[in-house]
């Protein structure tokens, strides 16, 4: 049985507490705080496919995007750059910008690769079919955003060609086919096109084809950013008196 103290406390508890607290304060690890993830409205393409039951846009995805923005994305530095299609973005939170994000790599995923993870693409015109510094072999685009394995060396992404090489072609498992190695590429990719070009969201320079606006493809991209979420639009006077004649929400 434990002694006492005279203190009247047993002699264990104060052996205790000087093995927690004896030479320092004990120091607790603060879990890291957990970033707010908003689900993102879906794109005409995200709708149709649900609606005839075929494979769509993944949920897992939005907090994929969302969770890997860079600070400089979520500032007001790119107002200017998604004017056209958030104009409300200086006045809307950071859990809504994120949102916005995820809607647009959304519709560009859309764009670019009907939403499928493992769609690939050699194209055939004079510009775009040259050699792949990376495989050797004619320029592949693949993927949700249709990337290279040359990304890798330009924008270091996760794509490693000498263990994709020995995978079928449309294997889910190489590293550039799957979907979060392949978004957070192309965030590494519009993240120089916004922050250190200084560049907009739609420009002639940009990496995709389907954000150079004058294209066939620039305008399927537009088709899709038709449900950017209501917290980009700026209210209307319609929307106030909505808001003010349904009352204070619950």
């Amino acid at each position: 049985m434990a002694g006492m103290t005279k203190w009247g406390l047993p002699s264990v508890v104060l052996v205790t507490a000087w093995m927690v607290g004896g030479c320092g304060t004990a120091v607790v690890a603060k879990p890291a705080p957990q970033t707010e993830v908003k689900p993102d409205t879906p794109t005409p393409i995200a709708v149709k496919k649900d609606e005839l039951g075929a494979p769509s846009w993944d949920p897992a995805w939005d907090k994929t995007i969302e969770q890997a923005l860079p600070p400089e994305m979520l500032s007001n530095r790119v107002a200017r750059a998604v004017r056209p299609f958030c104009p409300n973005f200086k006045a809307i939170g950071e859990t809504d910008r994120r949102a916005f994000w995820a809607y647009v790599f959304q519709a560009l995923a859309g764009a670019e690769a009907g939403l499928e993870p493992t769609t690939d693409v050699r194209h055939t015109e004079p510009e775009v079919a040259v050699k792949d510094s990376v495989t050797k072999r004619m320029v592949r685009s693949e993927g949700l955003l249709q990337l290279t394995y040359e990304d890798a060396n330009r924008y270091g992404c996760a794509f490693d060609w000498d263990t994709d090489k020995q995978l079928p072609e449309k294997d889910p498992q190489k590293t550039i086919l799957k979907p979060e190695n392949n978004l957070k590429c192309g965030i590494r990719i519009m993240s120089k096109q916004l922050i250190d070009k200084h560049k907009p969201l739609a420009t002639r320079s940009s990496y995709w084809s389907t954000l150079r606006p004058g294209t066939v493809s620039y305008e399927v991209f537009l088709k899709q950013m038709t449900n950017v979420p209501s917290a980009c639009r700026i209210p209307t006077p319609a929307d106030q008196t909505t808001r003010a004649s349904s009352g204070p929400s619950q």
